[in-house]
């Protein structure tokens, strides 16, 4: 009990962050170029300099070695939930223009703009490490496939037609990794933080969370909470998001455990908090792009969001006892 009422705190100081983001932009405060600049800041500028600072805080060369284990566990359930949810397309006959957007929906993550202000939150920032397991693996997964499989159903191409599709290193290696893979070198090197860095850094990064928050609730309001719908594909993704990709992180974990390979406690709560962390918040522009099903995309998106906020102290309550 005393994990569920920490839980629901937690994601009740989450939701008045968001509805403050609802708020203001209901009330004109912000424009239509204001989410994609604070998108902008806090991929580019805060998030890189949180998980640079995070790393340096909370990371020696020893426990990074440690954290490899976490990537095996991570990935295995990537693979796992691209095959379950393939199959799902097969059998539920999901249509052209959606099937790259639901095997998505329920592999990947929203780790950035809400699964690391609710690993924050209920974690601290010593559970830092361990999201950045779950982030690069993400990461991997969403630009090296995923995107493939929505370039690749563009329902307009003709029979036997191939998408064209070009491998962007950008997206591959967005701004965030490249603060990880310079915060590893720099540990690696042992080389010292000078203080007014440190300072500046660590202000800059402490904006990540509200501005995530506040992000997330002016997208909610552009998306409009009116246009929810919950049709047998938004039901279906939303079942393989919030129970089964977190059903598989669990079954790995325990399989881990009985062959003697445990992880610890805080590591494990991560990994299964940030599977079960909402649909990825680009979902409807790549389906735009390939010419794909937006309202759906965008229905998975609004729909998860929202929904995350009961699924989370369930969740935190369920891994207690594991």
């Amino acid at each position: 009990m005393g994990a569920f009422m920490t839980s629901v705190a937690s994601v009740f100081t989450i939701l008045l962050m968001m509805a403050l983001g609802y708020l203001l932009t209901s009330l004109g405060w912000f424009d239509e170029n204001f989410s994609g600049s604070l998108s902008k800041l806090i991929m580019n500028v805060a998030l890189p300099a949180n998980i640079f600072m995070s790393v340096m805080s909370n990371l020696t060369v020893n426990k990074l070695v440690s954290l490899s284990s976490g990537l095996i566990y991570s990935f295995a359930a990537v693979i796992i939930g691209y095959v379950i949810a393939y199959l799902v397309v097969k059998i539920a006959r999901i249509r052209p223009g959606r099937r790259g957007v639901f095997m998505n929906m329920v592999v990947n993550a929203n780790t950035i703009f809400v699964g690391l202000p609710l690993n924050l939150a209920l974690f601290g920032s010593k559970s830092m490490p361990y999201f950045l397991v779950y982030y690069v693996t993400n990461t991997v997964s969403t630009w090296a496939f995923g995107v493939f499989l929505i370039s690749n159903d563009d329902p307009t191409k003709q029979k036997g037609q191939k998408a064209e599709t070009k491998f962007n290193w950008k997206k591959l290696l967005p701004a965030p990794l490249l603060g990880f893979i310079v915060a590893l070198l720099w540990l690696f090197l042992k080389l010292p933080v000078p203080n007014w860095a440190g300072n500046t850094l660590n202000y800059v990064g402490n904006l990540v969370t509200p501005l995530s928050l506040i992000y997330i609730g002016i997208v909610l309001h552009n998306a409009g909470l009116k246009s929810i719908k919950f049709d047998r594909d938004t039901l279906l993704g939303l079942i393989g998001r919030f129970i089964v990709t977190p059903a598989i992180m669990v079954c790995l974990i325990l399989l881990g455990a009985h062959l003697g390979h445990g992880l610890p406690s805080m590591e494990m709560q991560t990994l299964v908090v940030q599977a079960a962390a909402p649909a990825l918040a680009v979902m409807p522009i790549l389906a735009n792009e390939a010419h794909g099903d937006v309202e759906y995309a965008t229905n998975l998106v609004t729909t998860s969001t929202v929904l995350f906020i009961v699924v989370v102290p369930i969740v935190m309550t369920l891994i207690q006892f594991i």
